[in-house]
């Protein structure tokens, strides 16, 4: 029978099996209906947490339940048990967090709504609830106002578009004794009480950036709209206006025929700077419009790109405006915010800064950051040039690098190239009374924060710290040495906590890119406003989000900045509530 059966024509055959697959499923089904569940599942004794999973058998035993029921809840459509709470109704004030005084996030204040439409009414009416007294200014705050709460935002004069709180505080920098050095340019935040109210107004005609990698090469017009730059600086293929956009050619003074041809020199120069491998976290010092910066992007280079607030009006806006990562910064009379052995290499090209002036003491704050066996590229006038005044500053320059140990490594053109000591040994070695001297053993070199600077050198750790870091791209995901450093009130080691911090974002941002499309969103220039080890940063990498990440370290925690760089990130030092320092 077996064999007619197997003889029967092919619809036939289909159609029995059908029948009885549709036969069991029936009653399989009703057969459960009521019937007492036997669910297994796994479980750890309490006791020992390290124990070996086990069988056991479930609570639910030999209760009954509808499966069909439960069956037909979880296919209608509905919030699941444990869901957030909906948004509350209009008019209610919700409360979120902030990051208070210690560093840490708080939710004890209270936020009103921000109306769209004032917007284009382009005015101030911030809203004040008095309950003890307290000022309606819109641009400060005191400390007597106990008990009040802002109802709504007003808006900053336009004008105020590209304000700074700590950098454009002109009645700071008016009270300066002394601006010859470039104090003018630092920070300078307003004191307790006197800082904004309102909301800083995007610029008239404001537009939806350009996504990256366009914006690269091109930005809106109306989004920084300064033409200071194209009149100073297009004869030297640095921006160009075309119509509604500003184009970037991707030339510099000193490299007008494009940063690549520039970069590729520099390598044929000194081999050893193999970007993206050796060399992955770069300082451009007076950086312009951040070209150099944001060609080194495509060769897997971060780069710092830092210049003053000057009369450019306000340049690092262009950068940030083309998502190249960039910092509002000034050599003057502070250390900068970054810590030592941050940099596997610092460029000037034309930066426009006297190194040698006051001992030098501005090259040393370079020689603080640079990482041992760093190297320093300086493209100016001085290196090429043969007029009187220039030779003398090319002398001097040599001078006080050999001085503070650098090795010359070749000047080609109009780029010279020195590289920074790996260790201790020729610090050493130096005459006795040679200046400038190596800084006490109490100074702190990652002691950032409006810390003055020093006309000493940093000595490098005796252990190397620092200085053995992996090639990129190992260096994201590798525990650096001064990990250990990292002042933690922790019982677990440190390298646990990296880790853990590490796999934490990962699957964190797995899952939102998995499940809110976050590739889709296009971001680009991002900020993690308390940093730790930079795992959330590491983690957009890893996720082939193609975004860099401002990593900022609050003054009240531990400094982790030495680990950021480390790993091949970048990161700055900070205070979310800066109003006590001026």
């Amino acid at each position: 029978m077996t064999g007619d059966f197997l003889r029967t024509p092919l619809t036939l055959k289909i159609a029995t099996f059908f029948f009885i697959a549709v036969t069991f499923f029936y009653f399989g089904k009703h057969w459960s209906d009521g019937y007492q569940q036997l669910v297994f599942f796994t479980q750890r004794s309490d006791s020992d947490p390290n124990s070996n999973p086990v069988v056991s058998t479930s609570p639910n035993y030999a209760k009954p339940f509808n499966v069909s029921a439960l069956i037909e809840n979880n296919s209608q459509p509905g919030p699941p048990e444990n869901v957030p709470p909906p948004p509350p109704e209009e008019g209610s004030i919700e409360k979120l967090g902030v990051v208070n005084e210690n560093g840490t996030m708080s939710d004890e204040f209270e936020v009103g709504d921000f109306d769209p439409g004032m917007v284009e009414q382009w005015v101030n009416e911030t809203q004040v609830d008095e309950s003890e007294g307290s000022s309606s200014s819109p641009s400060s705050t005191s400390d007597s106002d106990v008990g009040f709460g802002i109802k709504k935002f007003g808006l900053c004069p336009r004008e105020m578009s590209e304000y700074i709180p700590c950098l454009d505080n002109e009645d700071a920098i008016r009270k300066l004794p002394s601006t010859e050095k470039g104090e003018r340019f630092e920070r300078h935040c307003p004191e307790q009480g006197r800082g904004l109210n309102c909301l800083v107004p995007a610029p008239n005609g404001y537009r939806t950036p350009i996504p990256w990698p366009r914006s690269r090469d091109e930005v809106w017009y109306n989004n920084v709209p300064h033409t200071r730059l194209v009149e100073d600086k297009g004869g030297q293929n640095w921006i160009s206006r075309d119509k509604d956009k500003f184009k970037f050619p991707g030339g510099g003074t000193q490299f007008i025929h494009g940063a690549n041809e520039y970069l590729d020199h520099i390598s044929k120069m000194i081999p050893d700077i193999t970007f993206g491998k050796h060399i992955r976290v770069v300082l451009d010092v007076g950086c312009g419009v951040a070209s150099f910066g944001a060609y080194l992007l495509s060769r897997n280079v971060v780069t710092m790109s830092v210049a003053p607030k000057d009369v450019h009006e306000n340049q690092i806006q262009f950068a940030l405006e083309r998502g190249v990562p960039a910092m509002a910064a000034a050599f003057a009379t502070r250390r900068l915010l970054y810590p030592s052995q941050a940099f596997d290499l610092v460029h000037c090209s034309r930066c426009r800064i006297n190194w040698t002036r006051d001992d030098g003491i501005l090259l040393l704050e370079v020689n603080r950051m640079l990482r041992a066996g760093g190297y320093f590229v300086w493209a100016a006038q001085p290196v090429y040039k043969h007029e009187e005044v220039l030779e003398e500053q090319w002398e001097e320059m040599l001078n006080l690098t050999t001085r503070l140990c650098w090795n010359f490594l070749k000047k080609d053109g109009y780029i010279a190239v020195w590289q920074k000591p790996s260790d201790n040994s020729c610090y050493l070695d130096r005459e006795e009374g040679t200046k400038p001297p190596m800084c006490d053993p109490s100074d702190d070199p990652d002691n950032v924060w409006y810390a003055d600077l020093k006309a000493c050198i940093s000595e490098l750790p005796k252990n190397m710290y620092g200085a053995n870091v992996t090639e990129w791209p190992a260096r994201l995901q590798s525990p650096p040495d001064r990990l250990q450093t990292i002042k933690l009130d922790a019982f677990t080691s440190r390298s646990e906590l990296f880790r853990a911090e590490s796999k934490y974002w990962n699957e964190i941002i797995a899952s939102n890119v998995r499940v809110l499309h976050w590739k889709k969103i296009r971001l680009r220039n991002v900020m993690d406003m308390r940093a730790g080890f930079g795992g959330f940063a590491a983690a957009l990498i890893d996720q082939n989000l193609d975004s860099w990440v401002m990593n900022v370290v609050p003054v009240s925690g531990p400094n982790t900045l030495p680990v950021i760089y480390d790993r091949g990130l970048i990161g700055v030092m900070h205070d979310w509530y800066f109003t006590k320092l001026s």
